[in-house]
Formats: C-alpha cells, sequence, structure tokens
C-alpha cells in the first residue's frame, strides 16, 4: 500500500492529486507551470507535497501524468520535418481533404495549409484493391526514388500511407523496411500501425499528426522518466490517454496519437466521477483553466465518444472524449482593435509572465483581472498560495484598455467579463445543437481555476437552472488521470453484410481484436487485475455514406445472432435519427473493440452536517450586471453539508474561487460539493 500521484499540467498551474491507499485520503496542491523548463513544475510539486504533507517520493507507487505536449507542438507548428509517402496519383490527399470550411459560421473560413506541404509528399507505385487484393506489389525503383526526394528536403521522419493499407498492409510494409535498410536513421510510421481505418484522409491525416508529433512527445517523455528517477519515484510513470484511459509512458513514445487530447480528456473523466456522485443524469461540464475552457457532454455519469477532434487545426479520427475547446481561459488577454472594439482572446498570459494581478510582470489585462476590478477576487491568495493578488496593478490593466474605449474602470472589466462569456455560450450552442440537446436540460458542472469563477454567468446566459462546484475543482483534472482505468481501443475494417454467411469472419475479426488486447493489458500493460471487454461496430444502412458506432453483446457474437444485432442498430439509428428502417440490409464497416483494467477508486468520505446557516467572513463590494452589490465572503473548509445561503457571495479555497451572483441558492450537499440553483 502506497500513494497514487495523478499530476495534470495547464498552461498557468500544474495540478497535483494524491491518494493515499491505505486510509483512502485525498491531498491536492497546485503550482505554477514552468513552460520555458518543461516537467520542472512535476518535480517543484513533488518536493512541495513531501514538505506539506510529509510524502517522499520513494513510497509513490503510481504517477500518471497528463500532458498537452502533443496538442501543443501541433498548434505551435514546432513538429518534425516530416515527409508522406502516398500510392501514385494520390500526392494531393492532404489538400484535397474533404473539401469543407473549416468554419461553417465563418464565411471567411481558411482551411489551414497542411503539415506536410506538397513538396513533402512522394509517391510510389504499387496497388492494393478496395477488397484487399494486392494487385501491383511496391515497385522497389520508386521508393529509392522517393528517399531521394526526402533527403533533398532534409525529410527527418516520414509517415506511409498507401491506398486500403487498412484492408492490407503488407505494401506499406513493404517500403517501410525499404527505407529503414537504406536510411536507418530515418524515422518511419505506417498509417495501418496508428490506426487501421476506411477512408483515406481519414486515415492519413491521423497518421501525419502522430508522426509530425512524435519525436517531441518522445523526447519530452524520456526526460520526465528521468526526472522521475532523480526524485526518487520508484514507478513507471502512466499517461492519460484521449479515449479517458491510461497507458504506460514507454508504449506513449511510439503511441503518442493516442494521448494528444489527454488533459482535456482526464478533466472530463473527473467531472464524470462527480456527476455519479451527485446523482446528475444530464451534465455539461466546464473546465476553465488559464489558457481555454473546456466543454464536454456527461450521460448518466458517462462521457460521451467521438472521433475528428481536433489537434489545433486538424482532426484526428482516434477514438477520444468529446470535448469542444474556447479560447477563453482566466489568463486569456483583454485588446482593443483598430477598429476599436474590445476583444478577448485567444493569446493568454499563461503562468509567465500571467495575468497583472499576479505581480509577476504581466501588464495586459485578462479576464481574471476583471473579475479582480469587479470586486470577486483579491481578498485571498490563489494557488495553495502559489500567488498574492495585486489588486493595484489589476486596475492599472484594465485601465489602460478602458481609456482606450473612453469608459468607466468597472464597466470595462464588466465587458471583459461578458465578452468572454459571450464566445462560451457561442461554442457551447455549437455542441448541444450537434447532440440535438437543450442546454436547460442539464447542470453545468464547473471546475478548474477560472470554472467557479465564470459558472453562474454562462449558466445565467443559456438558461441553465443548476451548477455544481465540486469539492476540489482546481485539481478535478488530476483527479480524474488518477483514477482512470487502464483503456485502449482497438479496431479491424470489415464491411460484412448482416448475414448469416458472414457469421464466421465476424467471429473471427472479434477473437483476434480480443487476442490484441488482453496481450496489450497483460504483456505491454503488465496489468492483472479485472478486465472489461466491450464490443461495438461501426454499422449502416446500404449505401449510406457514415456510419453509427453500435454496442454488441458478447453473446450475439458468440451464437451468430444476426438479428439481434441489425436490431441493435435499428435502435440506435432510430435514437439519433427518429426512424429507422428495419427491411433495409445492414453493414458493418468496422468492427471495435475496447478494453478497460479498472483502477483503484478513492473512496469520498462525506463531510459533517450543520442545520445552522453557515455565518459569513465578511462583506464585501461586487460590481455585475451595471450595478454595485453587497457579497458575503465565505470559506469553503467552514461549509457543512446541509447549510444553505443566497447570492450575491464569493467562496474561498485554495485552489479557485467560486462566484454566485444573485438569483442562486447555494446548497451544500453530503459529499461538500457546491449545489447552485436558480431560485424561484
Amino acid at each position: 500500500m502506497g500513494y497514487r500521484v495523478g499530476v495534470d499540467i495547464g498552461g498557468t498551474f500544474t495540478d497535483f492529486c494524491v491518494f493515499d491507499e491505505r486510509t483512502r485520503d485525498l491531498h491536492s496542491l497546485k503550482v505554477l507551470s514552468t513552460p520555458d523548463r518543461p516537467g520542472t513544475e512535476v518535480i517543484d510539486g513533488l518536493a512541495e507535497i513531501q514538505r506539506r504533507y510529509n510524502i517522499a517520493p520513494d513510497v509513490i507507487g503510481y504517477f500518471t501524468h497528463g500532458t498537452t505536449v502533443g496538442v501543443n507542438t501541433v498548434i505551435q507548428r514546432r513538429g518534425v520535418n516530416l515527409c508522406l509517402i502516398t500510392t501514385e496519383n494520390f500526392e494531393d490527399v492532404l489538400e484535397v481533404a474533404r473539401l469543407k470550411m473549416p468554419d461553417p459560421y465563418d464565411l471567411f473560413s481558411r482551411r489551414p495549409p497542411p503539415l506536410v506541404p506538397r513538396e513533402k509528399v512522394f509517391a510510389v507505385t504499387e496497388r492494393v484493391l478496395a477488397d484487399g487484393t494486392i494487385e501491383r506489389p511496391v515497385d522497389e525503383d520508386s521508393v529509392r526514388r522517393a528517399l531521394d526526394g526526402i533527403r533533398a528536403v532534409g525529410g527527418e521522419a516520414v509517415v506511409v500511407a498507401l491506398l486500403h493499407a487498412y484492408r492490407t498492409p503488407e505494401n506499406e510494409r513493404r517500403v517501410r523496411d525499404l527505407l529503414v535498410q537504406a536510411a536507418p536513421d530515418l524515422a518511419v510510421i505506417c498509417s495501418s500501425d496508428v490506426w487501421p481505418v476506411i477512408r483515406e484522409y481519414e486515415r492519413t491525416v491521423t497518421s501525419v499528426v502522430a508522426g509530425y508529433v512524435q519525436p517531441r512527445v518522445a523526447e519530452y517523455l524520456t526526460s520526465l522518466q528521468l526526472a522521475l528517477q532523480r526524485a526518487g519515484v520508484p514507478c513507471e510513470p502512466m499517461i492519460t490517454k484521449s479515449n479517458g484511459g491510461v497507458m504506460s509512458a514507454e508504449l506513449g513514445k511510439t503511441n503518442c496519437v493516442q494521448m494528444l487530447l489527454s488533459g482535456t480528456a482526464s478533466g472530463v473523466i473527473g467531472a464524470s466521477h462527480v456527476a455519479r456522485l451527485t446523482g446528475s443524469r444530464s451534465t455539461m461540464s466546464l473546465d476553465v483553466g488559464g489558457t481555454s475552457a473546456d466543454v464536454a457532454i456527461i450521460i448518466d455519469g458517462e462521457p460521451q465518444y467521438g472521433i475528428g477532434e481536433m489537434i489545433g487545426e486538424f482532426p484526428i479520427y482516434v477514438p477520444t472524449v468529446s470535448v469542444t475547446s474556447i479560447g477563453e481561459g482566466g489568463g486569456s488577454i483583454a485588446w482593443v482593435d483598430p477598429l476599436g472594439v474590445l476583444k478577448v482572446g485567444p493569446e493568454s498570459a499563461g503562468s509567465v509572465p500571467g495575468p497583472a494581478c499576479y505581480g509577476r510582470g504581466g501588464e495586459r489585462p485578462t479576464i481574471t483581472d476583471a473579475f479582480v476590478v469587479c470586486g470577486f477576487l483579491g481578498g485571498a491568495e490563489l494557488g495553495y498560495s502559489a500567488v498574492s493578488m495585486d489588486v493595484g496593478k489589476a486596475r492599472q490593466a484594465v485601465g489602460s484598455v478602458a481609456e482606450s474605449l473612453g469608459t468607466e474602470l468597472r464597466e470595462t472589466a464588466e465587458a471583459i467579463i461578458r465578452i468572454a462569456v459571450s464566445g462560451m455560450f457561442l461554442e457551447v450552442s455549437k455542441l448541444v445543437s450537434r447532440y440535438g440537446v437543450d442546454p436547460r436540460d442539464f447542470s453545468l458542472l464547473a471546475f478548474g481555476g477560472a470554472g467557479p469563477m465564470t459558472a453562474c454567468f454562462l449558466a445565467r446566459e443559456l438558461g441553465m437552472r443548476q451548477v455544481v462546484v465540486p469539492m476540489t475543482p482546481g485539481v478535478l483534472s488530476a483527479f480524474g488521470g488518477l483514477i482512470a482505468d487502464v483503456k485502449n481501443d482497438f479496431i479491424k475494417t470489415a464491411f460484412l453484410e448482416v448475414a448469416s454467411d458472414n457469421v464466421d469472419e465476424f467471429r473471427r475479426n472479434f477473437t483476434d481484436l480480443e487476442t490484441r488486447a488482453v496481450t496489450w493489458l497483460r504483456d505491454e500493460q503488465g496489468f492483472e487485475g479485472e478486465a472489461r471487454i466491450l464490443f461495438s461496430a461501426d454499422m449502416r444502412y446500404r449505401g449510406q455514406s457514415f456510419e453509427i458506432e453500435t454496442m454488441l453483446d458478447r453473446g450475439w457474437i458468440e451464437t451468430g445472432d444476426v438479428e439481434a444485432i441489425a436490431e441493435a442498430f435499428h435502435r440506435e439509428h432510430e435514437r439519433v435519427y427518429e426512424h429507422a428502417d428495419r427491411d433495409a440490409p445492414v453493414q458493418i464497416i468496422n468492427q471495435r473493440l475496447v478494453v478497460a483494467g479498472d483502477s483503484p477508486k478513492p473512496d469520498i468520505a462525506k463531510i459533517a452536517r450543520s442545520s445552522t446557516p453557515p455565518e459569513p467572513l465578511d462583506r464585501m463590494a461586487v460590481f455585475y450586471d451595471g450595478a454595485e452589490h453587497e457579497a458575503s465572503l465565505y470559506r469553503r473548509a467552514d461549509l457543512r453539508a446541509g447549510q444553505r445561503f443566497s447570492g450575491p457571495a464569493v467562496i474561498l479555497q485554495d485552489d479557485c474561487t467560486t462566484c454566485v451572483l444573485g438569483g442562486f441558492a447555494v446548497e451544500v450537499d453530503p459529499y461538500g460539493n457546491l449545489i447552485l440553483t436558480v431560485e424561484g
């Protein structure tokens, strides 16, 4: 029995959550991130954990870590000098893409330039047919010509993505072998090894993103492993994955595409745990950090999954927790454009120099500074005393914008908050439209360092009647990584009619997937506990362009019950589109399998109860809705289950501040969560 540590590195703060396996207690901590010295914040945090809680590194038996190094590499375009090899006459696959506008709400939006420019795309002569038949083997001379081109442009790595390689990967692997033989220093990645899925653009762009970031990710993970070893942590670090699971850091060096959205996924996993704890059936999570706000849908305590999530400007088609990112975090900078219009973001002050109120050299106004000027922040330290608030510097920063606009100081600060909330409103509106849901039917679960600060403002705009603030909202992403299961996805493109003639092949495919899954879990991850295996298939009516993932029962697979399999698809089609055609033939395009090994979950203890209304620490003036209001000030640690009070109020705690607007009533539930409900 030892300690399990979860870490989440954000743009401003790095969050730690520590679980004592013996006492079942949880500890949390925040330290400032060090983007100029990646990994240093982890070592600094471990030292602070030892100082505060007397937990030495050598008693840490499990360490999991969420990182944004992959997605930041894509956003900043600082990846490897990458080349691409395609089948002859398919060199334009990245430029052609899907011929869609990136943003249908913006008529002037343009598709971004590919990560691999056209002059670094090379063709080889070969051909695999749609049924997997090799019509033409690889022409070795064409591979040598491609290698000459790669050397001429200084290529450091190459992705091989050939036509129909998801069916038969032999030609891709032959190209790889020839390249490695002739150029051992060249990193070669096959698309069939990254994610062997049908549709050439989807498979190619996913593999290109993976190849672009792989050297940077591998370098970062190696540095992390060495740093933890020097600090005395004895265990192999685990990395949180985009699908809400974890895998070993060693595997992440070569399978980095699975961890590109690890940080955001961890937050949703933590939020799902809280949603189950509070009994909320329909939840929208709002994770607002220093750089961005992330929104996700949680139904019956389970996050929603999808494919095609964006990594910067590019989609990846591996299963991920569905998260919409918005460029408004607590550190997002407010500015005035040349036409005199006030705007917020997407640039962020980060942790260096940080918001002006941090007193670390920042001079430009941020959303956090606006909350300070409006009176909601400034009365206490933030981030476990990592930051002392400087109200004067916040007023000075916001004052520069107020002077440009010719408006009053507090009115300018409120305008900054309103613009940030309007950006969140727009993106949430797109999200709920995609899911076909009404936000008024949902609870808003707010976390992250700035989530509880902005939640009431957003909930009011969306017409949502309830906001939930968990016990330690500022470190919920780290907690999510701590409780995440060891998990992986497997896929095989099948292209089968749901018919008795295809039962043997259908069953054989799942047997192969299960064998690979168990090998991955037991041998590669070394997991010895109970495992769960989930079966599903991407299905459609014959003639449809796209599929719906449909969950399947193991018994149907073992007995070859094609009627039950088809009916499961009909029901899912009916749920999504409100109609089904039970006379139409059904096709299985991809067969999927998810394997998961359960990790220990902490027992969240109930807090002490009280029927006496809490006494505020103080009264303070806050400014919103164009007027000054008197707000009550409370300390979160002093609140007891069953206590109730009304806004306006400000609730202080080590990892964040909760701002309660007038018209919201607050109740503390048995686990210490704050339940904010619209009065009346």
